[in-house]
C-alpha cells in the first residue's frame, strides 16, 4: 500500500516563498489564491534571544477529512494513497468543505464556479515526480514519499524525528502532514 505524505522540516524553511510561486504556476492558480503559502512567525523573546521561523501553510490531507465528510456531492475525495482531491466535474461550489476545513486551505475559484486546494501535484506524483512545492525548495525543507516504504526519504525522516515531529491540531480528521522543528519552541 502506498501512503504519500509530505513533511516540512521548519528550521530548513527560508521563507523565499519559492513553493508558492512553483504551486502557483504548475497548477495554473489565479492571482489571490494559494494552494500553499508561507506565514512568518514571530519575532519572539527579548533582545537579543530573539527567533523566528516560517511556517508553510497547505492542505494537510487528513486520514478523516472534515472536507469530504461534509460534500453533498461526492465531489471532495480521498485516493487510496492518502491525496484529498476535488473532482470539478461534481462540485457546484457551495463552500461547505471551506467551512469544515479547519486550516483554512481550500479557496473559491470564482471563475469556474468551484473549489480548489493543494493536490500534492497528483498529476505529478501519479508519473513518478515530485510535487511541485517540493520539486523547487532552495533549503531542501519539503520531503515527500511513501511513507509506507521504509527506505523513501520522508518515511526515513518520520522515524527519526521523534519529539520534533509535530502536526496540526487533530480535530477528529488526523492531519497526515507534519512539521519538522528543533530549533525552537513548537507553539500551536
Amino acid at each position: 500500500m502506498t501512503t504519500y505524505r509530505m513533511i516540512i522540516d521548519l528550521d530548513r524553511c527560508i521563507g523565499c516563498h519559492s513553493c508558492t510561486a512553483a504551486c502557483m504556476q504548475e497548477n495554473d492558480i489565479d492571482l489571490g489564491r494559494f494552494y500553499t503559502k508561507v506565514i512568518n512567525v514571530g519575532p519572539t523573546g527579548e533582545y537579543p534571544n530573539i527567533e523566528e521561523y516560517y511556517l508553510p501553510v497547505k492542505c494537510q490531507h487528513c486520514e478523516t477529512p472534515s472536507c469530504v465528510t461534509v460534500c453533498p456531492t461526492g465531489a471532495s475525495y480521498r485516493r487510496d494513497d492518502g491525496i484529498v482531491l476535488v473532482d470539478h466535474d461534481k462540485c457546484i461550489g457551495c463552500e461547505y468543505c471551506i467551512m469544515a476545513c479547519p486550516y483554512g486551505v481550500r479557496a473559491r475559484n470564482d471563475r469556474l464556479g468551484v473549489i480548489e486546494k493543494c493536490t500534492l501535484c497528483a498529476h505529478l506524483v501519479d508519473d513518478g515526480k515530485k510535487p511541485a512545492c517540493v520539486d523547487i525548495c532552495p533549503g531542501h525543507a519539503r520531503i515527500f514519499g511513501d511513507a509506507d516504504d521504509p527506505s523513501s526519504d520522508v518515511a526515513q525522516h518520520l522515524a527519526a524525528a521523534g519529539d520534533h515531529l509535530h502536526r496540526f491540531a487533530d480535530v477528529g480528521n488526523t492531519p497526515g502532514e507534519a512539521f519538522i522543528l528543533t530549533g525552537q519552541t513548537w507553539r500551536s
